[in-house]
């Protein structure tokens, strides 16, 4: 299997791409719906300072209800599922249903917190401890 430049990524760099990749999320947050999958993912983001409107799909309906959502709030979203399997197969239904060749539903910030982090974790409600720990790592001092 080749390495990819994710793999030799150092994590102070690992750090700094994942904080961007937050930043561009939180001005997403201003005018699009942010959908995860649960209550533990919206609370993780709370925590990475990202608020605004979350819609959580699996306790509010599913799929078609959160594409209702987003058309009700103006019809802009990124999609935030988990990177495992299921949240895979989730984010590929929310595509389908809300329009894959939409430009107003970003599927670019999942894929990029999953291609940083897919060594470390499988899904948004650990996204901020992974972001303590990477902090936290004394070699950044």
């Amino acid at each position: 299997m080749r390495k990819t430049d994710e793999d030799v990524m150092s994590d102070e760099v690992r750090l700094e791409e994942i904080l961007k990749v937050l930043g561009r999320l939180k001005e997403l947050s201003a005018d699009h719906v942010i959908l995860v999958e649960g209550r533990k993912d919206r609370e993780a983001l709370a925590y990475l300072g990202i608020s605004g409107d979350v819609f959580q799909i699996q306790s509010s309906g599913g799929p078609s209800a959160a594409a209702e959502y987003v058309e009700s709030r103006g019809g802009k979203a990124v999609i935030l599922t988990d990177w495992d399997r299921r949240g895979g197969n989730l984010a590929a239904a929310l595509r389908d249903i809300l329009g894959r060749d939409n430009p107003d539903i970003d599927g670019s910030v999942r894929e990029d917190l999953s291609r940083l982090s897919r060594h470390y974790i499988k899904d948004v409600e650990a996204l901020d401890s992974l972001v303590d720990r990477l902090s936290a790592d004394p070699r950044l001092l």
